[in-house]
């Protein structure tokens, strides 16, 4: 039996707590919150878990296999130290830091304690994003030529981030595990309207190698909820929309005709338009997925799907894109290892 802790019990925190008491193997042992409303809020899904304010006491516990920290960004980086100098294995909601140099801190300190660094890349395991890459790797769509994908409402606006860092991570690890690889290059532009130190929108550019392209739009500040990634190949193309009734994954056999000689009386290339397909998605929640992965790595010692160095290489596109926002857009180039 792996013993976990949660630190954090706001709203995507009880999601943890609630969703631990699920998993197979798995027993909740402590939620760690300062807060006391939150802490009473989270005592009825807490599976008889012990309550504590006090992160080194749930840390002290020698039965503790590993912490979940499900707690605000500002507090990721000292509650996963502290984790990982007890000697437990960490799983951190993203972003793992709120830059690179604190991300690869984290990698180093957890490399040094032999134990697991995980980051919570929540989308990475939604069933419709595995199908979309089955697909996408099996050549079906043919060659990626770019992906977009639109990430907005109206709210919930932050006071300890802006859009980029909050939002961008899904967007980011999401494109470059579909294409596996990371980008070359990153150009923004954003703007802040609500608060003056933190951007209320953001279109990110993500630059892959051979051509690909990404776009992202990202906003809290939008009068629709939209949670859509379109991919155009040369073959075909693919719609992952998380809100769609009819179906979350569709494939669009529409593509431009390029091959073979083309007439040069022709003022435009011809198209073919194709039958759209649904792709049956099972319904397994990603959250339960995420941490039964996490407890599994602890259990056989197998690498995470999700491992820390990813989530220091997301923290490092976002890092070169808050350097493009703040340079009117400018094209920044990255070496990510």
């Amino acid at each position: 039996m792996i013993h976990l802790a949660v630190a954090g019990a706001g709203a995507w925190g009880r999601n943890h707590i609630r969703s631990v008491g699920e998993i197979r193997g798995a027993r909740l042992r402590w939620v760690i919150e300062p807060d006391a409303g939150r802490r009473a809020q989270a005592e009825p899904l807490a599976h008889g878990a012990r309550l504590t304010a006090d992160p080194a006491e749930a840390l002290a516990d020698p039965r503790l296999d590993g912490l979940v920290v499900a707690s605000p960004t500002p507090t990721h980086v000292p509650l996963a130290r502290a984790a990982l100098a007890a000697g437990k294995h960490v799983l951190v909601e993203k972003p793992l830091a709120p830059d690179a140099d604190q991300a690869w801190d984290l990698v180093r300190r957890a490399r040094r304690a032999k134990r697991l660094l995980a980051v919570g890349h929540l989308l990475l395991y939604h069933p419709g994003l595995q199908r979309l890459k089955a697909i996408l790797d099996g050549g079906q769509l043919g060659r990626p030529y770019y992906v977009t994908s639109q990430r907005t409402n109206l709210g919930r606006i932050r006071t300890d981030e802006g859009t980029l860092t909050s939002l961008g991570p899904h967007d980011v690890s999401v494109m470059s595990w579909l294409f596996g690889s990371w980008p070359t290059a990153v150009s923004a532009h954003g703007a802040a309207y609500v608060q003056p130190a933190w951007e209320d929108v953001v279109f990110l550019d993500l630059f892959y190698p051979g051509g690909v392209l990404g776009h992202v739009h990202l906003s809290w500040l939008d009068p629709q909820k939209v949670r859509r990634m379109s991919i155009v190949g040369s073959k075909k193309m693919a719609v992952f929309d998380d809100l769609d009734p009819e179906g979350l994954l569709k494939i669009h056999d529409k593509s431009a005709l390029t091959d073979g000689d083309l007439d040069s009386t022709l003022d435009a290339l011809p198209v073919r338009e194709g039958a759209t397909r649904i792709v049956r998605v099972p319904d397994h929640p990603p959250l339960a997925a995420e941490l039964a992965a996490f407890a599994t790595s602890i259990r056989t010692g197998r690498p995470c799907p999700t491992p820390g160095e990813d989530g220091a290489r997301v923290a490092r596109v976002l890092d070169a894109a808050e350097v493009s926002l703040r340079e009117g857009g400018r094209r920044v180039p990255l070496r990510i290892r």
